[in-house]
Protein backbone atom coordinates (compact mmCIF):
# COMPACT_ATOMS: atom_id res chain seq x y z
CA UNK A 1 0.00 0.00 0.00
CA UNK A 2 1.44 3.17 -0.96
CA UNK A 3 1.47 5.98 1.91
CA UNK A 4 0.38 3.80 4.81
CA UNK A 5 4.19 3.78 6.30
CA UNK A 6 4.46 6.88 8.22
CA UNK A 7 7.15 9.38 8.80
CA UNK A 8 8.07 11.77 11.01
CA UNK A 9 7.63 12.46 14.41
CA UNK A 10 4.05 11.25 15.81
CA UNK A 11 0.76 14.28 16.10
CA UNK A 12 -0.17 14.67 19.93
CA UNK A 13 -3.80 13.86 20.49
CA UNK A 14 -5.21 16.88 21.07
CA UNK A 15 -3.25 18.97 18.55
CA UNK A 16 -5.61 17.62 16.12
CA UNK A 17 -5.38 20.34 13.57
CA UNK A 18 -2.03 19.94 12.72
CA UNK A 19 -0.34 23.08 14.72
CA UNK A 20 0.93 22.72 18.67
CA UNK A 21 -0.93 24.50 20.95
CA UNK A 22 1.37 24.10 23.99
CA UNK A 23 -0.10 26.28 26.92
CA UNK A 24 -3.56 25.66 25.94
CA UNK A 25 -2.74 22.06 25.95
CA UNK A 26 -1.29 22.57 29.45
CA UNK A 27 -3.92 24.48 30.46
CA UNK A 28 -7.02 21.48 29.28
CA UNK A 29 -4.71 19.12 31.10
CA UNK A 30 -4.78 21.08 33.95
CA UNK A 31 -8.20 21.54 34.18
CA UNK A 32 -8.76 17.71 33.50
CA UNK A 33 -6.38 16.93 36.36
CA UNK A 34 -7.50 19.55 39.07
CA UNK A 35 -11.31 18.87 38.46
CA UNK A 36 -10.71 14.91 38.60
CA UNK A 37 -8.65 15.71 42.23
CA UNK A 38 -11.44 17.94 43.17
CA UNK A 39 -14.04 15.55 42.12
CA UNK A 40 -12.08 12.13 44.19
CA UNK A 41 -11.81 14.66 47.49
CA UNK A 42 -15.29 15.96 47.14
CA UNK A 43 -16.47 11.89 47.25
CA UNK A 44 -14.64 11.61 50.19
CA UNK A 45 -15.69 14.09 51.55
CA UNK A 46 -19.17 13.15 51.19
CA UNK A 47 -18.92 9.47 52.35
CA UNK A 48 -16.14 9.55 54.93
CA UNK A 49 -15.94 13.25 56.55
CA UNK A 50 -12.58 13.25 57.43
CA UNK A 51 -12.36 16.89 58.31
CA UNK A 52 -12.03 20.44 57.06
CA UNK A 53 -9.00 20.51 55.37
CA UNK A 54 -10.01 18.11 52.77
CA UNK A 55 -12.99 19.99 51.60
CA UNK A 56 -11.28 22.65 51.40
CA UNK A 57 -8.83 21.57 49.24
CA UNK A 58 -11.58 20.15 47.46
CA UNK A 59 -13.48 23.47 46.94
CA UNK A 60 -10.15 25.21 45.72
CA UNK A 61 -9.41 22.73 43.02
CA UNK A 62 -12.92 22.93 42.01
CA UNK A 63 -13.24 26.23 41.59
CA UNK A 64 -9.51 26.26 39.77
CA UNK A 65 -10.37 23.97 37.73
CA UNK A 66 -14.13 25.42 36.58
CA UNK A 67 -12.18 29.04 36.41
CA UNK A 68 -9.17 28.20 34.15
CA UNK A 69 -11.74 25.62 32.12
CA UNK A 70 -14.09 28.14 31.42
CA UNK A 71 -11.51 30.56 30.27
CA UNK A 72 -9.78 28.33 28.10
CA UNK A 73 -12.73 27.02 26.77
CA UNK A 74 -13.08 30.28 25.04
CA UNK A 75 -9.77 30.12 23.13
CA UNK A 76 -9.52 26.78 22.85
CA UNK A 77 -8.23 25.93 18.94
CA UNK A 78 -9.55 21.60 18.88
CA UNK A 79 -12.25 19.20 19.29
CA UNK A 80 -10.33 17.28 21.91
CA UNK A 81 -9.43 19.96 23.49
CA UNK A 82 -12.61 20.68 24.16
CA UNK A 83 -14.03 17.41 25.31
CA UNK A 84 -10.87 17.30 28.03
CA UNK A 85 -11.89 21.18 29.33
CA UNK A 86 -15.69 19.95 29.38
CA UNK A 87 -15.01 16.62 31.35
CA UNK A 88 -12.19 18.65 34.12
CA UNK A 89 -15.00 21.25 34.29
CA UNK A 90 -18.23 18.76 34.85
CA UNK A 91 -15.82 17.14 36.98
CA UNK A 92 -14.66 20.40 39.17
CA UNK A 93 -18.10 21.61 39.36
CA UNK A 94 -19.16 17.85 40.84
CA UNK A 95 -15.72 18.33 43.68
CA UNK A 96 -16.85 22.29 44.04
CA UNK A 97 -20.51 21.60 45.37
CA UNK A 98 -19.85 18.90 47.22
CA UNK A 99 -17.09 20.92 49.16
CA UNK A 100 -19.41 24.13 49.17
CA UNK A 101 -22.26 21.59 50.40
CA UNK A 102 -19.86 20.87 53.51
CA UNK A 103 -18.93 24.42 54.54
CA UNK A 104 -17.07 25.42 51.57
CA UNK A 105 -13.68 28.01 52.57
CA UNK A 106 -14.49 28.43 55.81
CA UNK A 107 -14.25 24.87 56.97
Amino acid sequence: MAGSVRTGSRQNILNSDGQRHPVQNALAIFTLVSGLIAFVLGLIVRNANPGAAVHIIATATGLAALLVGLCVQMVSATRNQRVILVTGMIAGFVGLAIGVSRGGFIG
